[in-house]
C-alpha cells in the first residue's frame, strides 16, 4: 500500500493551522518527501514517520516557502545519528542554490555525516525521477517564477496515478503531466503571474481527465478568500475537495 500525506497546505504565508505546501509518498520501501519547510522532523513525527525511514527528497524549486527546512532536515539527521544515504531531486537551477546554500553552513565541515547524493533532473516532460516497486515519478518543468517542476506518481501496485502541478500559472505542460490521473494535487494561490486560481485549476483538471481534483497552496488564514472549493466546482464537473494538513490520501 501507498499513501500520501501533506504536510502543509499553505501557500507562501503559512498559519498555526496550515504550513506551507510539502508532503510525503509513502511506499513499503521508499519514503519520498516533496519539497522541504518548517521544522520537518517534527513534521514527519506528527505524521506518525520517522525521520530515519526517508530515502528521497524532491525539491521542486528553490523558493524559501520550499525549501527552508532542508538545512535543519540535514543537520538534525546527522545530529540524532542517521548513517543511511539520502537521495536529493531537482533541476540544476535548484540543486546549485541547495548546493550553496549548504556551503554557508559549511557542512563539509561536519564530521561522520550520512552520504547525499544529488541527482539533477532534466527539464524536460515526463522525466524520469526514480522507479521503483512502490511507484514510479517523473517531473515536468511548469510555469512559475523560476525554473520548477511539477510531478507525477504512478502507484505500481495499485494502478493508480497522483499528478501534483507545484507552484505554476495554468499550462499545458501540467495538463499533459496530469493527463488521464485519478488524483491532481493543484495550487490555487489566485490568478497571478506565475499563479492558478481555483478556477483555473479546475480547467486544467477537466481538460486533463483527471477523477478528482485536490486544491493545494491555497490563501490561509486572514488572507484565505472565498469558497475555493465552489469556484472549482463551476468549471470541473469531478470530485473537488480542499486539501489540508495531515490529511492522507491512500492507493490501494
Amino acid at each position: 500500500m501507498s499513501k500520501v500525506i501533506i504536510l502543509g497546505s499553505s501557500n507562501a504565508i503559512p498559519t498555526a493551522e496550515h504550513e506551507n505546501t510539502h508532503m510525503v509518498v509513502v511506499g513499503e520501501e521508499r519514503m519520498v518527501l516533496v519539497d522541504c519547510v518548517s521544522n520537518p522532523i517534527l513534521r514527519l513525527e506528527k505524521a506518525g514517520l520517522s525521520f530515519n525511514d526517508l530515502t528521497d527528497l524532491i525539491v521542486t524549486h528553490f523558493h524559501p516557502d520550499h525549501v527552508s527546512g532542508l538545512p535543519l532536515l540535514l543537520m538534525d539527521m546527522w545530529l540524532m545519528g542517521r548513517h543511511k544515504p539520502l537521495n536529493i531531486y531537482g533541476l540544476d537551477h535548484t540543486l546549485d542554490r541547495v548546493e550553496s546554500l549548504m556551503d554557508c553552513y559549511d557542512w563539509d565541515e561536519w564530521p561522520g555525516f550520512f552520504p547525499v547524493a544529488f541527482n539533477r533532473l532534466p527539464s524536460q516532460e515526463r522525466a524520469a525521477v526514480m522507479d521503483c516497486p512502490d511507484f514510479r515519478i517523473f517531473s515536468s518543468p511548469v510555469r512559475h517564477l523560476l525554473p520548477t517542476i511539477g510531478l507525477r506518481f504512478e502507484f505500481n501496485r495499485a494502478n493508480k496515478v497522483m499528478a501534483y502541478s507545484c507552484d505554476t500559472e495554468p499550462c499545458d505542460e501540467v495538463v499533459r503531466l496530469a493527463k488521464g490521473a485519478d488524483v491532481l494535487l493543484h495550487e490555487a494561490s489566485g490568478a497571478a503571474h506565475g499563479h492558478s486560481s481555483a478556477a483555473q485549476a479546475a480547467e486544467v483538471a477537466r481538460r486533463a481527465e483527471v477523477d478528482e481534483l485536490y486544491l493545494i497552496h491555497y490563501p490561509t488564514g486572514k488572507y484565505s478568500s472565498d469558497d475555493l472549493v465552489a469556484q472549482a466546482r463551476q468549471r470541473y464537473e469531478g470530485a473537488v475537495k480542499l486539501a489540508e494538513d495531515f490529511m492522507v490520501l491512500e492507493f490501494n
